[in-house]
């Protein structure tokens, strides 16, 4: 399973909510270690720290989750490219545009192994 992130407005977080990462303040001094389960308190004392968006962890994902929205990415990305043939170099710079959209939203093309 893997853990994905978002980064919150604070008025957004909710108590029970925990850090992806390390919260740090402006001078770049660790406030909270990632990991941690925000509290009502903690959530108050945020603005007196400059804190207006917080990298709050998402439930994890399974792997058939993460599957299924992967093949969803590239069918989108199929429906967009729908002009462009990748196994056709007539027209190399959308073939270009297409293998790097592609890896930036379905992440890089798996083994056939």
């Amino acid at each position: 399973m893997t853990t994905n992130y978002q980064q919150l407005p604070l008025a957004q977080v909710l108590p029970g909510m925990s850090l992806s990462d390390e919260l740090l303040d402006l001078q770049g001094h660790v406030l909270l270690p990632q990991g941690t389960v925000l509290s009502e308190a903690m959530i108050a004392l945020m603005p007196r720290h400059g804190i207006a968006v917080l990298p709050i962890a998402l439930q994890p994902v399974s792997v058939e989750e993460a599957a299924a929205e992967r093949q969803q990415q590239l069918e989108r990305i199929a429906h967009l490219f729908r002009r462009n043939d990748p196994e056709v170099d007539k027209d190399w710079a959308t073939t270009l545009l297409r293998s790097h959209v592609s890896h930036f939203r379905a992440g890089p093309a798996e083994d056939a192994a």
